[in-house]
């Protein structure tokens, strides 16, 4: 598997998601109820540590956020847990709609 860039465009993360990588969206579930990519997974930020071992070891992880700075820290969480086919989406959700890209509004 190969290692990924620490950081992807929306038009990047919307091609590696329809290759089949793994969406896993770190914002609160509040924020989330909102607004979020089709297919993508949710765990907070503060409960991805605990959690690693829910995600993919042989899959493509695009971590988002709101905007981008959470999805970094979720990325380093990730590749201290020993995951190393992980990137963070620039921009976050607010980047993916404005650019046009298909959302879930609600919960």
């Amino acid at each position: 598997m190969k290692v990924l860039t620490s950081e992807i465009s929306v038009q990047e993360a919307n091609d590696l998601r329809e290759n089949g990588a793994f969406i896993l969206d770190v914002r609160e579930q509040y924020e989330w109820d909102e607004k979020h990519i089709p297919g993508a997974t949710l765990i907070p930020l503060g409960e991805l540590a605990s959690r690693v071992d829910e995600l993919p070891d042989n899959q493509e992880i695009v971590v988002v956020c709101r905007s981008g700075n959470r999805s970094q820290t979720g990325r380093d969480i990730l590749i201290e847990a020993g995951f190393d086919s992980v990137t963070s989406m620039a921009g976050g959700i607010n980047q993916w709609i404005s650019s046009g890209f298909e959302a879930v509004f609600g919960p």
